[in-house]
């Protein structure tokens, strides 16, 4: 699997700027912080790509979630509907922003609670995600936790 994570991972990852719209600081702060982590560590291997390392383009287009994926000869779209994520991803949104006023205002046990939904509803996106993607392209659950995030973060709506 060692093997795997250095020819199977991404080493560029890009939002479509037409599909995102003025965030506030928390959320940009946020996608930034997920990109830099998704590119740290990460396994990304799409079905019937020889190796990586791979680019990939994510963006949206009505209600579904494009992602352009090109490596060393490989280039596909994959398009996934985002019904099956409607509601985790307006969970999300709610408990992120219920998490940034608690860390203004809150208590630390507070913020650990909201943290702790916050995580709970990352595992269930990521399982999600990793089941949609089946056939296709295959993560571990950091990377598919961390792909939630940016599908969140083409969502916000400053």
């Amino acid at each position: 699997m060692a093997e795997d994570r250095k020819t199977h991972r991404l080493e560029k990852v890009e939002l479509d700027e037409e599909s995102l719209a003025a965030v506030s600081r928390d959320q940009e702060q946020e996608r930034q912080i997920a990109i830099f982590d998704l590119l740290e560590e990460n396994f990304f291997r799409p079905e019937g790509a020889s190796g990586g390392p791979y680019q990939l383009k994510m963006g949206l287009l009505d209600n579904r979630l494009l992602l352009d994926v090109t490596g060393p000869d490989y280039q596909r779209r994959h398009i996934l509907s985002l019904s099956p994520f409607r509601s985790l991803i307006k969970d999300y949104f709610m408990i992120c922003e219920s998490y940034y006023q608690a860390i203004r205002n809150s208590t630390p046990a507070q913020i650990e609670a909201l943290d702790m939904g916050r995580r709970g509803l990352h595992n269930e996106a990521s399982e999600l995600l990793r089941t949609r993607l089946a056939g296709k392209i295959e993560t571990d659950e950091d990377t598919a936790r961390r792909l939630f995030t940016l599908i969140c973060a083409l969502h916000w709506r400053g």
